[in-house]
């Protein structure tokens, strides 16, 4: 029997959150279970979070960054962004004392099914390979086909707009998804191609290069496209979408050295790129719509906290405005807006949103924004399901589209299940968070009205929760470097959620 250490007291361990501790080299958290512990390792498998500063929280660990949780009992993956389960070690509990094996399990294997089905993802960004990997990973053991436009590995594309452009990491150092090793393992074939034509009667897709296939069962996973504007000038160089690692190596090529860079759109992306090309040592000027950014989303109040920090840290706001056009030579050198006034400009990046990318359907309604309706099981035909940022799916009892990467990975993980036969329905809380001059901001929810905010923290010193309030129950909640409340909140926000306990949770965490 190999070696079991004593790191810790059973009665000094927590059941709300876990406990870090190390057996040499090897860090190792631990989880107390009445009389029992639980041991796993100590980082998220997704990003590296330690998740000692996550918590425990109805039978799940939600990690503190980016809310992939896992389950107590035996680390199996609940939700993502992490696409792995937790590695786990022995562990033991005598006289009181808890000790633990350095060596990790050997991984739950896995029941592979056969099946000669054909399952086709279109589309290889977040939903696309999470659906992927979760076929596998619920045994599905047919043949599976990813289809992306994009050359290379599936990578996370948030990493575009918060580190490449503010250069902590180059383009083509955007994490990936999943490395081309698991690709083989998992037998997920990989094709990078353009699908032009998809119809749902007779399950055939046709790809640019006039191939077809015909498919049992697909996930639409294509997500969006940058919405250009329609202005004169706007075929100048210069101007800018973010979407893609070449999008973001085309704005850091044209990075000068000294000179401004006009953002079109007060959009997360766009307000997050303006943070970055600050950091570059840009002089960045916000044209936008509306006075303050994010009022639908948050409210005045922290609309205009948004407002007030980047202004504190030198960007210039043009706001209500409006884009009318560009002007210069081969290049852009001013932006015309609709005042009459005109800005200087090196660089322009528009960021007014996306538009679902569906223009290869055929035979499918689609709704007035291009997206493909689906009902509460993500299905929009006959096995044929949509996720992501395409997708109009019921949720709080209305049609609605969240272009939220964590949740695009929880559709792609749901349409997979019910693709093997399941009939689930989206039961979790919608998540994301943004990078503002160097502080993470977080957003759980997605709330069309609330009547009330409540403030607990500090604006001004960034270190706040908000809590977004209808009739006293919690419909959204905004924070700042309080990502333990928030990894309760994410978990206890999936039932309803009054003021009063979420103020307890909140002044305890």
């Amino acid at each position: 029997m190999k070696a079991m250490y004593p790191v810790a007291r059973l009665a000094d361990l927590r059941e709300d959150r876990g406990t870090a501790v190390k057996i040499e080299d090897t860090e190792i958290l631990l989880l107390r279970v009445g009389d029992e512990a639980r041991a796993f390792q100590a980082k998220c498998p997704h990003a590296g979070a330690p998740l000692a500063d996550g918590a425990v929280c109805q039978g799940r660990l939600v990690c503190p960054w980016h809310k992939a949780s896992f389950a107590v009992e035996d680390g199996s993956l609940c939700e993502p962004p992490a696409l792995d389960a937790l590695q786990r070690y022995p562990v033991e509990v005598r006289d009181g004392e808890v000790l633990v094996g350095r060596d990790p399990l050997p991984a739950q294997a896995k029941e592979s099914r056969p099946d000669d089905r054909l399952f086709v993802i279109v589309g290889d960004g977040a939903a696309g390979t999470a659906a992927a990997a979760a076929l596998r990973e619920f045994g599905y053991g047919g043949r599976l086909l990813l289809i992306g436009r994009e050359p290379g590995e599936p990578y996370d594309r948030t990493a575009l707009s918060k580190f490449v452009l503010q250069g902590d990491k180059a383009p083509d150092e955007a994490p990936p998804l999943r490395e081309p090793e698991f690709f083989r393992q998992q037998r997920i074939e990989r094709l990078h191609a353009e699908v032009t034509r998809l119809d749902p009667q007779t399950r055939q897709l046709e790809l640019a290069t006039g191939q077809t296939l015909s498919y049992d069962g697909c996930v639409l996973a294509t997500g969006g496209e940058p919405k250009p504007l329609d202005v004169p000038g706007a075929q100048l160089e210069g101007i800018h979408l973010l979407r893609t690692r070449a999008d973001a190596a085309a704005i850091l090529a044209e990075l000068p050295a000294e000179g401004r860079a006009v953002i079109v759109g007060a959009s997360f992306i766009g307000l997050e790129a303006a943070s970055a090309l600050r950091k570059q040592g840009l002089a960045v000027d916000v044209v936008s719509p509306a006075s303050l950014p994010f009022v639908k989303q948050m409210g005045e109040t922290l609309g205009q906290h948004f407002k007030t920090l980047h202004e504190a840290n030198g960007v210039t706001f043009h706001a209500p405005s409006e884009v009318v056009g560009f002007t210069g030579d081969a290049h852009v050198r001013q932006v015309s807006l609709k005042d009459g006034s005109q800005l200087p400009a090196d660089l322009v990046l528009v960021g007014t949103g996306i538009t679902p990318a569906t223009t290869f359907l055929t035979d499918l309604p689609l709704a007035d924004d291009g997206s493909v309706p689906v009902d509460a099981e993500l299905r929009a035909a006959e096995g044929l399901y949509a996720v992501g940022d395409l997708a109009t799916f019921p949720f709080a009892g209305q049609p609605t589209r969240i272009e939220h990467w964590r949740l695009a990975q929880q559709h792609g993980r749901l349409a997979a299940r019910n693709l093997l036969g399941q009939a689930e329905r989206y039961a979790d809380v919608p998540f994301f968070w943004t990078l503002h001059h160097g502080k993470r901001y977080e957003y759980l929810g997605h709330p069309r009205h609330w009547d009330d905010m409540h403030l607990d923290g500090s604006l001004g010193d960034q270190t706040f929760v908000a809590l977004l309030l209808a009739e006293d129950r919690v419909v959204g909640v905004v924070a700042c470097q309080r990502e333990r409340a928030t990894a309760i909140l994410a978990q206890r926000m999936r039932q309803p959620l009054g003021r009063a306990e979420a103020l307890d949770i909140v002044q305890a965490n």
